[in-house]
């Protein structure tokens, strides 16, 4: 497949021209694409949602629930019982239940316990110890919660690095079309000079030596336009990477596509000291990679709380009242007449669990909270490596920029003291050849520049408003 892309490029870009047909794209327009179908950031908007759907899960423990049996036993023509009930539990949310039911029961061989005839009941359940101000049902609903806010700042972090990969994977395509175009542009001149001095020469105003030394330096170029174009190749396929379509399907390069921005028209030029201005005084809670350990610890406490609640006796008090068909309802008292009520009792003698469950917990917090500070650490010193970046390679642009002045200079005065016969080709070659070299080199370093912005810019994108 690489193979097979890498032949249709060659064909393509081997006669390299702007015409209506290229395809010429933006960086905002290549981060658009990347965000709306990029299979990563696709996945990472379905972690949002599974997360929400967890929270939808854990409401489930607080459903009512309705129930019903029918039932029926006879043999040898004796009807032992003949049964219809329906019922509905209410769990809410202090882990007390209600529930209530009616039930119709007849027969011939019913045990003395149960009660003929249609019997509706009411009864409540109340944990007046264990479970009464913490249980299983709020913090499953309570970690939920957590975990949608964790994992949106997990997501946070997962999209803007992939932005900034594919922003940086931007540019160096960028550089390297540039510098492809330094070189091309370069055999072109070359080109030209050889025919120039092949016709001096003919005229007899030049020596030999100068179309050898000509055609050397043509020669020259055009394999280091070779080996541009083979590095534009490349950085275009790397590109190809980042290119989706609708459906997460892969993106077909079919045509000839060029970048639409350069390396020296960048807002990041002017806006680097702002930004790394901005960042260095943001209050660091807010970046998403600490929130992710801020709804972790959450969680933590809540699993906590919960299994603080083991070293609690779990005392459980139910009362029913019954209502028999066809009866009027006797309310009160409570306990005079019509009622059930039960009191259970559980207490772990050793409590071995408890304890353990306990230590657990805690443990995993101090993890946690160790894991943060090493998270805290690394931001800050991220922040510090990518301010010093940028003003180191800012500095280093202006310098080469300046340096480039300078040999474009030396270089136009050596072609005009050759066309005056106060110098050679060779000096004309080696002028030219530093002052590629200066090029290229000022396209690295407003690259470098650019990646180094770009990693401090989507840093600054991690920090969540609150």
């Amino acid at each position: 497949m690489q193979s097979k892309f890498f032949a249709i490029l060659m064909f393509m870009f081997s006669g390299l021209v702007f015409g209506q047909d290229s395809l010429k794209l933006s960086q905002p327009e290549f981060l658009s694409i990347v965000k709306k179908y990029h299979p990563l950031a696709y996945k990472y908007r379905l972690q949002n949602k599974i997360a929400e759907s967890e929270i939808t899960r854990a409401r489930a423990n607080f459903d009512p629930v309705l129930s019903g049996k029918l039932g029926e036993k006879n043999i040898d023509g004796e009807r032992y019982y003949e049964q219809r009930n329906l019922g509905l539990e209410i769990p809410t949310w202090y882990g007390i239940e209600l529930n209530g039911s009616y039930n119709y029961l007849d027969g011939e061989r019913l045990s003395n316990s149960d009660t003929r005839g249609g019997l509706a009941q009411f009864g409540i359940t109340i944990p007046l110890a264990k479970n009464l101000l913490y249980d299983k049902r709020r913090a499953l609903l309570d970690q939920a919660k957590f975990a949608l806010k964790m994992t949106e700042a997990e997501q946070t972090v997962l999209t803007n690095d992939l932005f900034l990969d594919a922003e940086n994977a931007y540019w160096d395509w960028v550089k390297n079309f540039e510098i492809y175009k330094i070189q091309k542009r370069s055999v072109e001149i070359n080109l030209k000079r050889l025919r120039l001095t092949k016709r001096t020469y003919e005229l007899g105003e030049r020596p030999a030596i100068d179309t050898v030394e000509a055609s050397s330096q043509l020669l020259s170029f055009q394999l280091q336009e070779r080996d541009a174009f083979i590095n534009f190749v490349k950085s275009t396929q790397n590109l190809q990477l980042y290119l989706w379509q609708d459906g997460q399907e892969f993106f077909p390069v079919a045509e000839l596509i060029f970048p639409a921005d350069n390396l020296e028209e960048n807002p990041g030029y002017s806006d680097y000291e702002f930004l790394a201005e901005k960042i260095r005084t943001r209050n660091l809670d807010s970046n998403a990679s600490l929130q992710y350990y801020f709804q972790k610890e959450n969680i933590l406490e809540s699993e906590k709380r919960l299994k603080w609640q083991s070293f609690l006796p779990k005392i459980d008090f139910s009362y029913n009242f019954f209502n028999k068909e066809n009866y009027r309802a006797d309310y009160l008292p409570l306990f005079d007449n019509n009622f059930q009520y039960g009191l259970k009792l559980e207490i772990p003698v050793f409590l071995r669990q408890a304890r353990a469950d306990y230590q657990i917990a805690k443990f995993k917090i101090e993890q946690n909270r160790q894991d943060f500070r090493l998270k805290e650490r690394e931001i800050k010193t991220k922040v510090e490596t990518y301010v010093n970046e940028i003003y180191n390679y800012k500095t280093q642009i202006d310098f080469s920029t300046e340096n480039l002045i300078n040999y474009s200079r030396l270089l136009n005065a050596e072609e005009i003291r050759y066309n005056n016969g106060e110098s050679s080709l060779f000096l004309i070659n080696s002028r030219e050849n530093k002052l590629i070299e200066a090029q290229q080199k000022n396209l690295e370093l407003r690259a470098k520049f650019l990646q180094s912005y770009n990693k401090l810019k989507w840093l600054n994108e991690n920090f969540m408003i609150r």
